[in-house]
This record gives C-alpha cells, structure tokens and sequence, in this order.
C-alpha cells in the first residue's frame, strides 16, 4: 500500500469521498505520519548498521543511525558463530560496550529499531498493520476536525461534531489498546535476541528497606 491508497481508505472510512474534501491530502497525510510513529515507537522496522569502533574505547557514535527508536543488540566482534551479542548502554548518541574485551577498531554490528516510512511509491509497513495505521489517522483527523468544529456555526446542527468527536475517540481508543498489545508482543521478541543493559539509576537519599 502506497500514501494514495492509504489517503482513499481514510476518505471512505471518514465518508470524505466527494470534492470539495473537508480534508486535504496533505492534512490527512500529517495524521497518517503521526499514527506511523505512533506504530514505530512499539513495531519498529528492524535494521542492521555495520560500525566501526575505536580502538581502546568502548564508546561507539551512532548519531549515523537515522530515524533511530531503539537498539536492539551489539554483535562485537563481527562474523562469529555462535555471534557474540554485548552488555551495552545508551546515553544520547553514545553506545557504551559493557561487557568483553575493549575494542580494537574492527567493527561492530548494531541491530536496531528505526521508523516505518510510507510515500507515493512504497511502504514498510507490515501489510497486517496497515488498518491499524488508517484506524489511528482516521481517529486524528476526526477528532482534530471536531473540536475545531463544535464551537462554530455548523449546518449540520450542535450535535454533529460532537458524534464525530465519540466516534474519533472510539477509534483512538482501539488504535492505542492494539498498539500496547503489539508492544508487549515485540518486547518478548527483542528479549529472545538480547536483553540490554541498564545501569540502575542512583538516588540521592536511600531510606533502606
């Protein structure tokens, strides 16, 4: 599924079918972009990023990796079998090698989460996750669209914005239910690759047990 054919789908789903639109392509295209990222944050595209580290350090710079979300797993040294996945740690764009011997400067692999994208030609979005992502943009856009709406002279009497309020939010309601149950499904699934490490976070005053 291409942007246009996802811009139709909300169109009959919002019963916007007829010129003039009371959407435009390009405002149903930023509520398509927010419930992407929206699915990104709990399903990110999976890629691998070969980068090389510095000899004697354990620090690696991955300000390289675009559109990044999260990381899923350092393999270093490369081209092992069984691979050798490494204790690491996160701090803005420093990935920081807990575990093993200090790099050498040979390179490393960086197994990590980054957005889905969508445009007039392709798409990485799981073609299972596409109503998913037409039910979230059609709930943005009505809802946007109705509380601009129920404060303004309206033809079509008080009461319809607010309908189309409920039924926004109905929508938006489902979208993030499925999209906490895709997370928690994901997060078994990055688990079973490597757990990473997270210092524990040091507090000021410790009251004991």
């Amino acid at each position: 599924m291409n942007l246009t054919e996802m811009i139709t789908l909300i169109r009959t789903d919002l019963k916007d079918e007829v010129t003039p639109y009371q959407w435009s392509d390009d405002e149903l295209t930023r509520h398509i972009e927010r419930a992407l990222k929206q699915l990104s944050e709990r399903v990110p595209l999976s890629a691998l990023a070969t980068l090389a580290t510095t000899a004697d350090s354990r620090e690696i710079d991955i300000s390289s990796l675009a559109d990044r979300i999260m990381v899923q797993a350092v393999e270093y040294p490369v081209d092992e079998f069984p691979k050798r996945y490494q204790r690491f740690s996160i701090w803005a764009d420093i990935l920081t090698i807990i575990s093993g011997n200090v790099p050498d400067g040979s390179n490393a692999h960086i197994y990590y989460g980054k957005l889905h994208t969508l445009d007039a030609t392709s798409s990485t979005i799981p073609a299972k996750h596409e109503d998913l992502v037409v039910t979230g943009a059609c709930g943005y856009a009505a809802v946007e669209w109705a509380i601009y709406a129920i404060n303004r002279v309206n033809v079509g009497g008080g009461i319809t914005p607010r309908e189309f309020l409920s039924w926004g939010r109905e929508r938006l309601t489902y979208f993030e239910a499925e999209l906490k149950k895709l997370g928690r499904r994901n997060r078994v699934r990055v688990r079973s690759i490597y757990k990473p490490y997270y210092p524990p976070v040091s507090k000021p005053t410790d009251y004991g047990p």
